[in-house]
Order: C-alpha cells, then structure tokens, then sequence
C-alpha cells in the first residue's frame, strides 16, 4: 500500500475527514478538486466526487489512473432497508449492485448487463480491518448489501422492489460504479455507509436533517480505519 484514496459524494461528506488533517493541498481536475495529505507517513488524496454513478465513476478512476492509489475507501451516508439500521448507524458493504439496471426485456436479471455481473464485491482485506476497528470501539456496524442507484429514493415501493430483488440492506447513489471501476483496475476497496434516512415517504425530510450528523459518524469511523490500515 502505498497511497490510500478516500472518496465521499458531496462535500457534507468529506469535510469531516479533511478536520483531522493539517497542510492539505488542493489539485483541480476535470472540474473537481483533490485533497492532497500526508498522514502517518501515508499519502492521501481525498475527493467528493458529486452526487451519482458518473461523477463516481470518473472521480474513482482519476484518483486511481492520475493520483496513482492503490486502496480506495468511500465515506458517507445512505438509505436505510435493513429494519435494523438505525438513523446514524454504520453499514460496511460485503457487496454492491445497481438497481436502477434494467435490461430485463433481454431476458437478463436486473442489475446484470452482458460482460459483468449483478454484484461485485469489496476487499474481505479491509472488512476484516474495519469489524476489528468496529469491535475495539464497541461500535455497532452491519456488514450487508448495498444497492446503488441514480435516484433519491423516497418511495416504499421503489424500496420493497430493492429489497425483495437485491436483498439490499441500505441504498445510495455511487458505491456499485465505484465497485465497478475498482474491481475493473484490480484495486482493493471499501464501502462504508452511515444511515441518514429511511428511504420511504419521509426521506427528503429526514435526508437534510441528519445528512451531517451521519456524515461525521461515517467520517470518524473511516478515520479509525485508516489508523489501523496503516499500523
């Protein structure tokens, strides 16, 4: 490991992450910015990419081809599925899929598309690492599916259709393009999500009132994760 990527989708996202580090330079790309760190003797670069699978997309891959990390850890906040996840709680992903994926009239099951697959699964490497930093600060953190998807999802039908075809236990909108592109550049990778709505009818509203709250949750976890990655 040489150099560690750490990724959130909007700025709420990140700010909690830059806090904890001093002398951060900034490099502009592709009408984005990249936080530029030295921690621990470790570089990072840390980036929020924009909301949805594109702006992930490019902004993994540039962090990957440009900045040249080989370990990418995404923080941030989702949609709660599972009935155990709680506003605030932490869900890791063990793997990822895209639900708004749909090419089902062709006889393919959704999320699938001809040369990939309907899931694609994270680093067991740093789940391990990341149970471990859960159990040694007796943090409650779900291990589970994460469907992902260019949507705002705020309707209990769009959320049953999710967890009765996926099985997913939270939903977003950039972890499975970002699981695409790692997977693709055979570069290890982490997703992490804290819960900031419940993705039903109350959604937007909870959304605004518990994105930073959830934010600084995901933020000082991933934090503890890096720790122990370099240690």
């Amino acid at each position: 490991m040489t150099k560690i990527a750490i990724m959130g989708a909007m700025e709420e996202e990140i700010e909690p992450l830059l806090a904890h580090f001093d002398n951060v330079n900034i490099v502009e790309f592709a009408n984005n910015k990249y936080y530029e760190v030295s921690y621990k003797g470790v570089e990072i670069v840390i980036a929020y990419s924009k909301i949805g699978k594109v702006f992930a997309s490019l902004t993994a891959a540039t962090m990957i081809e440009k900045f040249e990390c080989d370990t990418l850890l995404f923080s941030g906040v989702a949609g709660g599925i599972n009935p155990k996840l709680k506003i605030g709680d932490l869900i890791i992903a063990d793997k990822l899929c895209q639900h708004d994926l749909d090419i089902t009239a062709f006889g393919h099951p959704n999320g699938f598309v001809p040369g990939g697959s309907v899931f694609v699964e994270t680093s067991e490497k740093l789940r391990t690492i990341a149970k471990d930093v859960a159990k040694e600060n007796e943090l409650n953190v779900i291990e589970g599916t994460i469907a992902t998807g260019d949507q705002f999802v705020h309707s209990s039908e769009r959320k049953d259709f999710i967890e009765s075809t996926f099985k997913a236990d939270a939903l977003e909108m950039e972890g499975a393009s970002v699981a695409v592109v790692c997977d693709s550049l055979n570069v290890p990778f982490f997703v992490l999500r804290a819960i900031s709505d419940s993705a039903d009818g109350g959604a937007d509203i909870d959304f605004d009132e518990f994105l930073k709250s959830s934010a600084i949750n995901s933020a000082n976890y991933m934090i503890k994760i890096v720790d122990k990655l370099i240690d």
